[in-house]
Protein backbone atom coordinates (compact mmCIF):
# COMPACT_ATOMS: atom_id res chain seq x y z
CA UNK A 1 0.00 0.00 0.00
CA UNK A 2 1.62 3.01 -1.04
CA UNK A 3 2.11 5.60 2.39
CA UNK A 4 3.99 7.43 4.01
CA UNK A 5 4.20 5.34 7.11
CA UNK A 6 6.56 3.69 8.46
CA UNK A 7 7.51 0.23 8.11
CA UNK A 8 4.44 -2.32 9.15
CA UNK A 9 7.17 -4.80 10.23
CA UNK A 10 9.15 -2.56 12.87
CA UNK A 11 7.25 -0.97 15.71
CA UNK A 12 4.41 -2.39 16.45
CA UNK A 13 5.31 -4.39 19.31
CA UNK A 14 7.15 -1.29 20.57
CA UNK A 15 3.80 0.41 20.33
CA UNK A 16 2.22 -1.82 22.44
CA UNK A 17 4.72 -2.05 25.13
CA UNK A 18 4.50 1.42 24.90
CA UNK A 19 0.84 1.90 25.29
CA UNK A 20 0.92 -0.92 28.65
CA UNK A 21 3.58 0.97 30.24
CA UNK A 22 1.32 4.14 30.00
CA UNK A 23 -1.60 2.63 31.49
CA UNK A 24 0.04 0.66 33.83
CA UNK A 25 1.60 3.87 35.30
CA UNK A 26 -1.28 6.24 35.05
CA UNK A 27 -3.35 3.11 37.13
CA UNK A 28 -0.27 2.00 39.33
CA UNK A 29 -1.17 -1.64 38.15
CA UNK A 30 0.81 -4.26 40.74
CA UNK A 31 4.13 -4.44 39.66
CA UNK A 32 4.45 -8.56 40.00
CA UNK A 33 1.22 -8.51 37.46
CA UNK A 34 2.92 -5.91 35.09
CA UNK A 35 6.30 -8.51 34.99
CA UNK A 36 3.91 -11.49 33.94
CA UNK A 37 1.86 -9.56 31.55
CA UNK A 38 4.85 -8.10 29.81
CA UNK A 39 5.79 -11.32 28.20
CA UNK A 40 4.67 -13.86 26.08
CA UNK A 41 3.18 -16.87 27.73
CA UNK A 42 4.33 -19.08 24.62
CA UNK A 43 6.05 -18.10 20.91
CA UNK A 44 5.56 -21.46 18.60
CA UNK A 45 7.32 -21.45 15.38
CA UNK A 46 6.54 -23.90 12.78
CA UNK A 47 8.05 -24.57 9.62
CA UNK A 48 6.45 -26.90 7.33
CA UNK A 49 6.35 -28.31 3.19
CA UNK A 50 3.94 -28.43 1.57
CA UNK A 51 3.54 -29.98 -2.28
CA UNK A 52 2.59 -27.18 -5.18
CA UNK A 53 0.18 -27.92 -7.73
CA UNK A 54 2.93 -28.61 -10.04
CA UNK A 55 4.95 -31.34 -8.22
CA UNK A 56 7.61 -28.88 -6.29
CA UNK A 57 7.83 -28.57 -2.88
CA UNK A 58 7.84 -25.37 -0.47
CA UNK A 59 8.71 -24.80 2.82
CA UNK A 60 6.59 -22.33 5.10
CA UNK A 61 6.97 -21.07 8.25
CA UNK A 62 4.11 -20.02 10.81
CA UNK A 63 3.70 -18.63 14.06
CA UNK A 64 1.05 -18.84 16.84
CA UNK A 65 2.61 -16.43 20.45
CA UNK A 66 0.03 -17.09 22.91
CA UNK A 67 0.16 -14.00 25.34
CA UNK A 68 -1.56 -14.76 28.13
CA UNK A 69 -4.92 -16.99 29.32
CA UNK A 70 -5.53 -15.98 32.91
CA UNK A 71 -9.46 -15.11 32.03
CA UNK A 72 -9.81 -18.02 29.53
CA UNK A 73 -8.94 -19.68 26.55
CA UNK A 74 -6.02 -18.51 24.17
CA UNK A 75 -7.71 -16.03 21.51
CA UNK A 76 -6.93 -14.61 18.23
CA UNK A 77 -6.73 -14.45 14.28
CA UNK A 78 -4.53 -15.85 11.83
CA UNK A 79 -3.59 -13.40 8.89
CA UNK A 80 -1.45 -14.35 5.75
CA UNK A 81 0.80 -11.82 4.78
CA UNK A 82 4.31 -10.85 4.28
CA UNK A 83 4.22 -8.71 7.51
CA UNK A 84 3.43 -11.61 9.52
CA UNK A 85 6.72 -12.23 12.12
CA UNK A 86 7.42 -13.09 15.23
CA UNK A 87 7.28 -9.86 16.84
CA UNK A 88 3.91 -8.65 14.86
CA UNK A 89 2.49 -11.75 16.25
CA UNK A 90 3.39 -10.58 19.72
CA UNK A 91 1.77 -7.39 19.06
CA UNK A 92 -1.00 -8.77 17.84
CA UNK A 93 -1.45 -11.64 20.39
CA UNK A 94 -0.78 -9.12 23.07
CA UNK A 95 -3.46 -6.98 21.77
CA UNK A 96 -6.11 -9.32 22.05
CA UNK A 97 -5.47 -10.22 25.80
CA UNK A 98 -6.50 -6.58 26.36
CA UNK A 99 -9.48 -6.40 23.34
CA UNK A 100 -11.06 -10.11 25.51
CA UNK A 101 -10.61 -8.69 28.85
CA UNK A 102 -12.15 -5.06 28.25
CA UNK A 103 -14.85 -6.76 26.04
CA UNK A 104 -15.70 -8.86 29.35
CA UNK A 105 -15.42 -12.35 27.77
CA UNK A 106 -13.65 -15.36 29.69
CA UNK A 107 -10.24 -14.82 26.83
CA UNK A 108 -6.66 -14.65 26.72
CA UNK A 109 -4.68 -13.49 23.96
CA UNK A 110 -3.04 -15.14 20.94
CA UNK A 111 -2.17 -14.38 17.50
CA UNK A 112 -0.42 -16.13 14.12
CA UNK A 113 -0.06 -16.48 10.77
CA UNK A 114 1.81 -17.38 7.58
CA UNK A 115 4.39 -14.74 6.07
CA UNK A 116 3.12 -15.59 2.62
CA UNK A 117 1.06 -13.60 -0.02
CA UNK A 118 -2.13 -15.92 -0.61
CA UNK A 119 -2.70 -14.32 -4.27
CA UNK A 120 0.37 -16.12 -5.39
CA UNK A 121 -1.23 -19.44 -4.95
CA UNK A 122 -3.82 -21.66 -6.14
CA UNK A 123 -7.03 -22.71 -3.89
CA UNK A 124 -5.90 -25.98 -3.81
CA UNK A 125 -2.47 -24.64 -2.81
CA UNK A 126 -3.69 -22.27 0.33
CA UNK A 127 -5.96 -25.40 1.24
CA UNK A 128 -3.15 -27.66 1.54
CA UNK A 129 -0.94 -25.08 3.18
CA UNK A 130 -3.53 -24.12 5.57
CA UNK A 131 -4.28 -27.75 6.48
CA UNK A 132 -0.62 -28.48 7.18
CA UNK A 133 -0.17 -25.35 8.95
CA UNK A 134 -3.07 -26.80 11.02
CA UNK A 135 -1.54 -30.37 11.38
CA UNK A 136 2.13 -28.53 12.50
CA UNK A 137 0.33 -26.59 15.01
CA UNK A 138 -1.00 -29.86 16.54
CA UNK A 139 -2.09 -29.49 20.23
CA UNK A 140 -1.44 -25.83 20.51
CA UNK A 141 -4.48 -25.21 19.14
CA UNK A 142 -7.68 -26.34 20.86
CA UNK A 143 -11.07 -25.52 21.59
CA UNK A 144 -10.45 -24.70 25.37
CA UNK A 145 -6.67 -23.76 24.64
CA UNK A 146 -6.46 -21.53 21.64
CA UNK A 147 -9.16 -20.41 19.55
CA UNK A 148 -7.85 -18.98 15.99
CA UNK A 149 -10.27 -16.90 13.82
CA UNK A 150 -9.87 -15.13 10.60
CA UNK A 151 -7.74 -12.03 10.05
CA UNK A 152 -5.89 -10.81 7.08
CA UNK A 153 -6.33 -11.99 4.07
CA UNK A 154 -7.75 -15.33 5.87
CA UNK A 155 -11.16 -16.44 5.46
CA UNK A 156 -14.48 -18.38 6.50
CA UNK A 157 -13.24 -21.46 4.08
CA UNK A 158 -9.99 -21.42 5.70
CA UNK A 159 -11.40 -21.64 8.53
CA UNK A 160 -13.31 -24.81 7.81
CA UNK A 161 -10.27 -26.39 6.57
CA UNK A 162 -8.47 -25.78 9.70
CA UNK A 163 -11.51 -27.39 11.76
CA UNK A 164 -11.93 -30.64 9.53
CA UNK A 165 -8.08 -30.59 9.55
CA UNK A 166 -8.26 -30.38 13.25
CA UNK A 167 -11.18 -33.03 14.15
CA UNK A 168 -9.91 -35.80 11.66
CA UNK A 169 -6.44 -35.73 14.55
CA UNK A 170 -9.31 -36.77 17.13
CA UNK A 171 -11.29 -40.09 17.60
CA UNK A 172 -14.43 -40.66 15.73
CA UNK A 173 -16.30 -40.22 19.09
CA UNK A 174 -14.71 -37.04 20.30
CA UNK A 175 -14.25 -35.26 16.53
CA UNK A 176 -17.54 -33.21 16.77
CA UNK A 177 -16.51 -31.90 20.23
CA UNK A 178 -13.93 -29.87 18.46
CA UNK A 179 -15.87 -27.96 16.04
CA UNK A 180 -15.35 -24.93 18.01
CA UNK A 181 -11.66 -24.92 17.91
CA UNK A 182 -11.78 -22.12 15.12
CA UNK A 183 -14.44 -19.64 14.98
CA UNK A 184 -15.28 -17.50 11.89
CA UNK A 185 -16.29 -20.92 9.55
CA UNK A 186 -18.86 -20.56 7.51
CA UNK A 187 -22.82 -21.20 8.53
CA UNK A 188 -23.17 -24.34 6.81
CA UNK A 189 -19.94 -25.77 9.13
CA UNK A 190 -21.09 -24.22 12.32
CA UNK A 191 -20.34 -20.05 11.61
CA UNK A 192 -22.36 -17.93 13.52
CA UNK A 193 -24.93 -15.65 11.36
CA UNK A 194 -23.24 -11.93 11.06
CA UNK A 195 -19.90 -12.92 12.41
CA UNK A 196 -19.14 -11.56 8.66
CA UNK A 197 -20.31 -8.03 9.79
CA UNK A 198 -19.60 -8.36 13.29
CA UNK A 199 -16.53 -6.61 13.14
CA UNK A 200 -17.49 -3.89 10.86
CA UNK A 201 -20.85 -3.60 12.96
CA UNK A 202 -18.91 -2.71 15.85
CA UNK A 203 -16.75 -0.18 14.32
CA UNK A 204 -20.23 1.74 14.14
CA UNK A 205 -21.71 0.73 16.96
CA UNK A 206 -19.02 2.63 18.58
CA UNK A 207 -19.01 5.87 16.10
CA UNK A 208 -22.64 6.19 17.04
CA UNK A 209 -21.74 5.81 20.90
CA UNK A 210 -19.24 8.92 20.14
CA UNK A 211 -21.87 10.50 18.45
CA UNK A 212 -24.71 10.29 21.05
CA UNK A 213 -22.08 11.60 23.57
CA UNK A 214 -21.26 14.35 21.47
CA UNK A 215 -25.12 15.16 20.95
CA UNK A 216 -24.46 15.25 17.38
CA UNK A 217 -26.24 13.21 14.47
CA UNK A 218 -23.59 11.06 11.34
CA UNK A 219 -26.24 12.21 8.99
CA UNK A 220 -24.31 13.79 6.37
CA UNK A 221 -21.11 13.45 7.77
CA UNK A 222 -17.92 12.89 5.53
CA UNK A 223 -15.78 9.56 6.53
CA UNK A 224 -12.51 7.95 4.83
CA UNK A 225 -12.04 4.50 4.94
CA UNK A 226 -8.49 2.69 4.81
CA UNK A 227 -8.97 -0.63 3.47
CA UNK A 228 -11.91 -1.97 1.57
CA UNK A 229 -11.89 -5.53 2.63
CA UNK A 230 -14.17 -7.14 5.03
CA UNK A 231 -14.23 -4.83 8.12
CA UNK A 232 -13.58 -1.44 5.65
CA UNK A 233 -16.91 -2.76 3.36
CA UNK A 234 -18.93 -3.50 6.58
CA UNK A 235 -18.28 -0.12 7.89
CA UNK A 236 -19.01 1.81 5.23
CA UNK A 237 -21.93 -0.10 4.72
CA UNK A 238 -23.30 0.50 8.26
CA UNK A 239 -22.22 3.88 7.94
CA UNK A 240 -24.36 4.29 4.96
CA UNK A 241 -27.55 3.71 7.48
CA UNK A 242 -26.71 5.92 9.20
CA UNK A 243 -26.74 8.88 6.43
CA UNK A 244 -22.85 9.57 6.49
CA UNK A 245 -20.88 10.01 3.40
CA UNK A 246 -18.19 7.71 2.07
CA UNK A 247 -15.49 10.71 0.37
CA UNK A 248 -12.29 8.29 0.00
CA UNK A 249 -10.84 5.10 -0.02
CA UNK A 250 -7.69 3.24 0.11
CA UNK A 251 -6.35 -0.13 -0.12
CA UNK A 252 -3.36 -2.23 -1.68
CA UNK A 253 -5.19 -1.43 -5.52
CA UNK A 254 -4.97 2.18 -4.80
CA UNK A 255 -6.58 5.55 -3.83
CA UNK A 256 -10.56 7.02 -5.22
CA UNK A 257 -11.71 9.78 -4.00
CA UNK A 258 -14.81 11.57 -4.23
CA UNK A 259 -16.13 14.68 -2.33
CA UNK A 260 -19.79 14.06 -3.58
CA UNK A 261 -19.79 10.74 -1.91
CA UNK A 262 -19.64 6.85 -3.34
CA UNK A 263 -22.06 4.39 -2.74
CA UNK A 264 -20.35 1.21 -0.60
CA UNK A 265 -22.39 -1.06 -2.52
CA UNK A 266 -21.59 -0.06 -5.73
CA UNK A 267 -17.63 0.14 -4.98
CA UNK A 268 -18.38 -3.38 -3.49
CA UNK A 269 -19.77 -4.82 -6.68
CA UNK A 270 -16.93 -2.77 -9.11
CA UNK A 271 -14.09 -4.07 -6.49
CA UNK A 272 -15.43 -7.73 -6.83
CA UNK A 273 -15.95 -7.12 -11.33
CA UNK A 274 -12.00 -5.39 -11.60
CA UNK A 275 -10.26 -6.78 -8.26
CA UNK A 276 -9.40 -3.42 -7.98
CA UNK A 277 -10.68 0.07 -6.01
CA UNK A 278 -8.83 1.92 -8.68
CA UNK A 279 -10.56 3.78 -11.40
CA UNK A 280 -13.77 3.37 -9.80
CA UNK A 281 -14.06 7.28 -9.94
CA UNK A 282 -12.58 10.25 -11.85
CA UNK A 283 -10.52 12.20 -9.37
CA UNK A 284 -7.22 11.26 -9.43
CA UNK A 285 -5.24 11.43 -5.35
CA UNK A 286 -2.54 11.25 -4.38
CA UNK A 287 -2.26 8.19 -1.73
CA UNK A 288 0.63 9.35 0.32
CA UNK A 289 -2.19 12.76 1.23
CA UNK A 290 -4.97 10.13 1.97
CA UNK A 291 -5.27 10.94 5.56
CA UNK A 292 -5.15 14.75 4.70
CA UNK A 293 -8.90 14.39 2.75
CA UNK A 294 -11.29 16.85 4.23
CA UNK A 295 -13.56 14.66 6.32
CA UNK A 296 -14.88 14.51 9.65
CA UNK A 297 -14.50 10.72 10.23
CA UNK A 298 -11.45 8.26 9.44
CA UNK A 299 -12.24 4.48 9.36
CA UNK A 300 -8.10 2.84 9.34
CA UNK A 301 -9.67 -0.96 8.38
CA UNK A 302 -5.73 -2.17 6.57
CA UNK A 303 -2.98 -2.70 8.68
CA UNK A 304 -0.86 -1.89 11.40
CA UNK A 305 1.17 1.67 11.65
CA UNK A 306 -0.33 3.40 8.76
CA UNK A 307 -1.66 6.77 11.21
CA UNK A 308 2.79 8.12 12.09
CA UNK A 309 4.11 11.09 12.86
CA UNK A 310 5.07 12.02 9.44
CA UNK A 311 0.92 12.45 8.37
CA UNK A 312 -0.61 12.90 11.49
CA UNK A 313 0.07 16.60 11.54
CA UNK A 314 -2.10 16.45 7.83
CA UNK A 315 -5.36 15.15 9.53
CA UNK A 316 -8.30 17.85 9.52
CA UNK A 317 -10.67 14.95 10.93
CA UNK A 318 -11.98 15.29 13.94
CA UNK A 319 -12.08 11.08 14.88
CA UNK A 320 -10.29 8.34 14.17
CA UNK A 321 -11.99 4.99 15.01
CA UNK A 322 -9.68 2.14 14.50
CA UNK A 323 -11.46 -0.58 12.47
CA UNK A 324 -7.21 -2.02 12.25
CA UNK A 325 -5.03 -3.49 14.98
CA UNK A 326 -2.63 -1.01 15.48
CA UNK A 327 -2.73 1.84 12.56
CA UNK A 328 -1.88 4.59 15.14
CA UNK A 329 1.64 4.45 16.32
CA UNK A 330 2.76 6.41 19.60
CA UNK A 331 3.81 9.44 17.86
CA UNK A 332 1.14 9.81 15.82
CA UNK A 333 -1.12 9.57 18.57
CA UNK A 334 0.48 12.03 20.71
CA UNK A 335 0.08 14.70 17.31
CA UNK A 336 -3.57 13.63 16.86
CA UNK A 337 -4.33 14.29 20.63
CA UNK A 338 -2.27 17.43 20.89
CA UNK A 339 -4.57 18.76 17.97
CA UNK A 340 -7.78 17.66 20.05
CA UNK A 341 -8.41 14.44 17.26
CA UNK A 342 -10.20 11.86 19.30
CA UNK A 343 -9.75 8.25 18.95
CA UNK A 344 -11.85 5.00 19.65
CA UNK A 345 -8.52 3.01 20.02
CA UNK A 346 -8.70 -0.29 18.33
CA UNK A 347 -9.32 -2.51 21.49
CA UNK A 348 -12.82 -1.56 22.00
CA UNK A 349 -13.14 -0.40 18.28
CA UNK A 350 -12.69 -3.27 16.23
CA UNK A 351 -13.92 -6.11 19.30
CA UNK A 352 -17.08 -6.90 17.48
CA UNK A 353 -15.14 -9.25 15.66
CA UNK A 354 -14.04 -11.20 19.10
CA UNK A 355 -17.42 -11.12 20.39
CA UNK A 356 -18.86 -12.13 17.58
CA UNK A 357 -16.43 -15.17 17.69
CA UNK A 358 -17.52 -15.41 21.25
CA UNK A 359 -20.98 -16.51 20.38
CA UNK A 360 -20.26 -18.67 18.00
CA UNK A 361 -17.88 -20.94 19.91
CA UNK A 362 -20.94 -20.68 22.72
CA UNK A 363 -23.57 -21.80 20.04
CA UNK A 364 -20.94 -24.72 18.59
CA UNK A 365 -20.27 -25.63 22.41
CA UNK A 366 -23.90 -25.55 23.23
CA UNK A 367 -25.31 -27.07 20.45
CA UNK A 368 -27.67 -24.29 19.55
CA UNK A 369 -28.05 -22.08 16.76
CA UNK A 370 -28.40 -18.40 17.07
CA UNK A 371 -30.42 -16.23 14.66
CA UNK A 372 -28.56 -12.84 12.97
CA UNK A 373 -31.31 -10.63 15.19
CA UNK A 374 -30.21 -12.04 18.06
CA UNK A 375 -26.52 -11.87 17.39
CA UNK A 376 -27.17 -7.99 16.66
CA UNK A 377 -28.64 -7.34 19.72
CA UNK A 378 -25.66 -8.60 21.60
CA UNK A 379 -23.10 -6.85 19.62
CA UNK A 380 -24.31 -3.74 20.22
CA UNK A 381 -25.06 -4.15 24.26
CA UNK A 382 -21.80 -5.41 24.36
CA UNK A 383 -20.07 -2.91 22.00
CA UNK A 384 -22.09 0.11 24.43
CA UNK A 385 -21.56 -1.39 27.59
CA UNK A 386 -17.21 -1.15 26.61
CA UNK A 387 -17.71 2.14 25.37
CA UNK A 388 -19.31 3.85 28.46
CA UNK A 389 -16.91 1.87 30.90
CA UNK A 390 -14.08 3.71 28.78
CA UNK A 391 -15.37 6.88 28.94
CA UNK A 392 -16.44 6.55 32.48
CA UNK A 393 -12.43 5.23 33.17
CA UNK A 394 -10.87 8.64 30.87
CA UNK A 395 -12.88 10.74 32.97
CA UNK A 396 -12.29 8.91 36.20
CA UNK A 397 -8.08 8.95 35.40
CA UNK A 398 -8.01 12.12 33.44
CA UNK A 399 -6.54 9.86 30.43
CA UNK A 400 -7.24 9.76 26.95
CA UNK A 401 -9.57 6.74 25.59
CA UNK A 402 -6.77 4.30 24.54
CA UNK A 403 -5.18 4.39 28.21
CA UNK A 404 -8.66 4.33 29.96
CA UNK A 405 -9.41 1.15 27.83
CA UNK A 406 -6.34 -0.41 29.11
CA UNK A 407 -6.85 0.43 32.40
CA UNK A 408 -10.50 -1.62 32.25
CA UNK A 409 -8.65 -4.24 30.45
CA UNK A 410 -5.87 -4.66 33.65
CA UNK A 411 -7.96 -4.39 36.20
CA UNK A 412 -9.52 -7.05 35.09
CA UNK A 413 -7.14 -9.31 34.40
CA UNK A 414 -5.43 -7.81 37.49
CA UNK A 415 -8.05 -8.75 39.90
CA UNK A 416 -8.03 -12.51 38.51
CA UNK A 417 -4.00 -12.56 39.17
CA UNK A 418 -4.78 -11.41 42.89
CA UNK A 419 -7.84 -13.61 43.74
CA UNK A 420 -6.16 -16.55 42.25
CA UNK A 421 -2.50 -16.10 43.13
CA UNK A 422 1.17 -17.59 41.36
CA UNK A 423 0.95 -21.36 41.23
CA UNK A 424 3.05 -23.16 43.04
Amino acid sequence: MATTAKSRKTGMYENVKNQFDKAAAVMNLDESVKKILSITNNEIIVHFPVKMDNGDVEVFTGYRVQHNNALGPYKGGLRYHDTVDIDAARALATWMTWKTALAGLPYGGGKGGIQIDPKKYSTAELERITRRFTFALGDNIGPEHDIPAPDVNTTPQMMAWIADTYMSTKSPSERSKNQHVVTGKPVGSGGLEGRDRATGFGVVVTIEAWAKMKGISLQGMKYIVQGFGNVGYWSAHFMSKNGAILVGVQDATGTIYNPDGMDPEDLLQYQKENATIHGYTNHDFDSDKFFGIDCDIIIPAALGNQITEENAGSIKAKLIAEGANGPTDTEGETILLEKGVEIIPDILCNSGGVIGSYYEWLQNRNGEIWYMDDVIGKLRRKLEDAFEKVVHTSEEYKTDWRTAAYIVALTRIEMAYKQRGIFP
